[in-house]
């Protein structure tokens, strides 16, 4: 499918604020409710808009250090990936998980109170998971928001 200039208007608009409602985005972009709920619907039957989503600030919620790790898994084939990725994602402070391609099997996006909570999910949490291997961290220090490949802000 193809996709015009309102319908790109309205996924940045969208993306921006996804509590919106289609008459208040319509507003926006001259459109009618009606019209713009419409052209939403589409979007979301043709899996371009997959879900919202409501983003919490992690260090307003008591979460100050944001740590990525590189997971090498220890023994491919005696630990299945799915048997890692169900333990991980059990794991609450971990906020998402990537299968890669590279020097690490995973990409994880852990979140902690500070470095000592981070340790102690680290080695009881993390070094614990089936197949665990190779861990390599980096805190995050900080973030910028750039714009997509759409121009739609990340």
């Amino acid at each position: 499918m193809t996709w015009d200039a309102i319908d790109m208007a309205i996924l940045k608009a969208l993306h921006a604020d996804a509590a919106q409602s289609a008459g208040r985005v319509g507003r926006k972009l001259g459109l009618s409710q009606p019209a713009t709920w419409r052209r939403i619907q589409k979007l979301q039957a043709a899996g371009v808009i997959k879900g919202r989503r409501l983003k919490l600030d992690a260090e307003k919620l008591g979460f100050g250090v944001t740590v990525f790790l590189g997971v090498k898994l220890a023994t491919k084939g005696r630990v299945s990936l799915e048997d890692f990725e169900r333990a991980v994602t059990a794991i609450p402070e971990v906020q998402t998980v990537e299968h890669v391609l590279g020097l690490y099997d995973y990409r994880l996006r852990v979140v902690a109170r500070d470095l000592s909570d981070f340790e102690r999910i680290l080695r009881r949490r993390i070094m614990t998971l089936p197949g665990a291997g190779q861990v390599e961290a980096n805190v995050l220090l900080s973030e910028e928001r750039l714009d997509g490949p759409l121009g739609i802000p990340k």
